[in-house]
């Protein structure tokens, strides 16, 4: 039985608690059981009315679980994982397992920096220079099989703003949906949700048509005259199952950690597969008959640009529970 000493599981959990989640939500739990660690969703954290199925909790999770496989790689473990392994247990999410590989590469210690230097860019970005050659590497870091990823080619702008604007036009006339908002954009519960530092101004949210209508605030301005020019990605899987959300959110995690290890900005995109005209809209864009999960801007933040203070997490002690 191989057995993981109990700082490194403290440090490979910290780093998957790093992983976003919609608003911040962080909907799972680790139970470590000596050679083992098991996933959990928790549909207490769920976000009924804009998630009321949980797919982008269990996709959040897959997030998750991509950013624990990196720690674990980078720490010198292989794991192995298998998904939905209980099918009478809805939230046991995937259970990993681990067996010792010291031989750890450059590029693993890299993704695993990234985990602790990625965060959410909401502001507008510049072009990703670069980016035809990081495509090419960017796409053999994952198994095709598991995700779709597409790039939205410069006309379908217009389509994908469209898209948004439909969406936040529906989400306006729904109470319960602006309530929850609010609850997560708040100060209801210090260690989650989203901060007032990450949220835009009027006009800077004008100058990002593909973005979420969270709550306005105001501060000094910031990126001015600056209009978005982020690449928009949109990964896709071949289903709602709940195996395929959880693979569709570690290609997810590789693809925003690859991005923060060659410099670029990143942004994860929801709401545009809420609603299923606009999810219809997206996956009539992008001519696949997979099914969109999530949007993806990526681009360069200014040169000027400070770096925002980082969205709080969950204490340790909450994410994880040891037994035995």
């Amino acid at each position: 039985m191989t057995v993981l000493a109990a700082d490194v599981v403290a440090k490979v959990v910290r780093s998957a608690g790093q992983a976003p989640s919609l608003h911040n939500s962080q909907p799972w739990r680790w139970v470590f059981g000596g050679d083992h660690l098991d996933l959990y969703a928790v549909p207490e954290r769920m976000l009924p009315t804009t998630d009321p199925t949980g797919r982008q909790m269990f996709l959040s999770c897959g997030i998750a679980l991509g950013h624990l496989r990196t720690a674990l790689s980078a720490a010198g473990w292989r794991p192995t994982v298998a998904y939905c392994p209980d099918p009478n247990r809805r939230t046991h999410a995937a259970t990993v397992r681990f067996a010792p590989h010291p031989s750890v590469t450059d590029d693993e210690r890299d993704r695993a920096e990234a985990i602790r230097e990625r965060y959410t860019d909401r502001l507008p970005m510049r072009p990703p220079t670069g980016w035809a050659d990081f495509e090419t590497v960017l796409r053999s870091t994952f198994d095709p099989a598991d995700a779709v990823l597409d790039v939205v080619p410069e006309a379908g702008r217009a389509v994908l703003a469209h898209a948004s604007s439909l969406t936040a036009a529906v989400r306006y006339r729904d109470a319960e949906y602006q309530s929850e908002l609010m609850w997560w954009t708040g100060i209801a519960d210090p260690d989650a949700g989203i901060p007032e530092s990450a949220l835009l101004s009027a006009d800077e949210r004008a100058r990002v048509p593909l973005g979420r209508s969270f709550p306005l605030t105001e501060h000094r301005p910031r990126r001015t005259a600056l209009p978005d020019a982020a690449t928009v990605l949109v990964l896709s899987t071949d289903s709602d199952r709940r195996a395929d959300l959880l693979r569709g959110g570690e290609v997810l995690s590789t693809v925003l950690l690859e991005c923060t290890v060659a410099g670029y900005g990143t942004c994860v995109l929801t709401h545009l597969t809420e609603y299923p005209r606009s999810r219809d809209i997206v996956r009539d864009l992008i001519g696949d008959t997979a099914l969109p999960q999530a949007l993806i801007r990526v681009g360069r933040p200014a040169p000027d640009s400070e770096r925002e203070p980082r969205t709080p997490r969950l204490a340790l002690g909450q994410i994880l529970h040891v037994t035995g």
